[in-house]
């Protein structure tokens, strides 16, 4: 028998997990799981439990949304531990899940965590905060955006939001320099996104192509400060059809990128606010944590 610590948020986006707990409980224990589960109270609640306990543990399964994930996933970090993850998504959004083509059904899900195999990813770090699939400043992702569920729609929406804007000169810019493994970029921007992932907010990342979950890279993008409406509409058009070669946006893949802004600049870390910073250093950690996913033969570039 095998020891499995059940980490679920009660207060994920959506309450599946909630009408189908005993039957998620059901296939762990007939895969001779001996399960805890453990219900969190605070954002930070599942990082704890894993540092404290997850050790103890043959297994470590989170179930909730991005957030929950990220937590759980700092908890590894913080600890060092190397047992393996499943994750059932319950959020709103669950990007990481679309990219994994981790079920959305939760007792499907709970079937795939059974038959995996673990699947070493990479993990990211901004700070001294980790990520495991994006961290986004800027119009789409700032503070501004006063609820926390209008957070974690960093980028899906972007051509839309950019397409009702009525004057170029109410977007919020940044001047920074942007050094990316070595080469720099400096200027004025509006967004910028350093992700692992080929679904952002709900939506297919611009940066989807070529992703790889194991490689040591980022995909990134930035989006410079547009001055006349024929810039606006080549950016949405960019952003509506996927073309990282339009001139107002700078593509990259990098394992190392640092921004340095003359004034604080407001990040999100998986949706979550990730701290204000004049100086940010992003970086990879290789193969950082093992997930037990099923892997296809071959992955789909993009998520339907």
């Amino acid at each position: 028998m095998k020891n499995m610590l059940f980490i679920m948020n009660p207060k994920a986006g959506r309450t599946t997990l909630k009408n189908s707990l005993v039957d998620v409980l059901e296939v762990f224990c007939n895969n001779d799981y001996a399960v805890r589960t453990y219900l969190t109270k605070s954002a930070d609640d599942a990082e704890r439990i894993v540092q404290e306990e997850g050790a103890n543990y043959d297994v470590i399964v989170c179930a909730g949304g991005d957030g929950t994930l990220g937590n759980t996933v700092t908890g590894y970090m913080k600890s060092g531990i190397r047992v393996p993850l499943g994750y059932i998504p319950c959020g709103s959004t669950n990007d990481f899940a679309r990219s994994m083509d981790i079920p959305r059904e939760t007792v499907e899900a709970a079937e795939m965590i059974v038959k995996a195999e673990p699947f070493s990813i990479d993990i990211g770090s901004l700070n001294d905060k980790n990520f495991v699939y994006v961290a986004a400043f800027g119009m789409f992702s700032d503070t501004s955006y006063a609820t926390p569920q209008n957070m974690k729609n960093i980028f899906g929406h972007a051509a839309y939001v950019l397409q009702g804007i009525k004057s170029l000169a109410n977007v919020p810019s940044y001047k920074m320099k942007v050094t990316i493994d070595g080469d720099e970029q400096e200027g004025e921007f509006i967004f910028g996104m350093v992700s692992n992932s080929v679904s952002v907010g709900g939506f297919k990342s611009i940066t989807r192509k070529g992703v790889e979950f194991d490689d040591g890279l980022f995909e990134g993008v930035l989006i410079r400060t547009m001055k006349t409406p024929a810039d606006l509409e080549r950016v949405v058009r960019a952003l509506l059809t996927g073309d990282v070669n339009e001139k107002s946006m700078v593509s990259f893949r990098a394992h190392r990128v640092k921004f340095d802004a003359e004034d604080p600049v407001a990040w999100t870390c998986d949706g979550e606010f990730g701290g204000e910073y004049k100086e940010t250093k992003i970086h990879i950690h290789r193969r950082a944590i093992d997930l037990l996913v099923v892997q296809e033969s071959e992955q789909d570039e993009v998520i339907e």
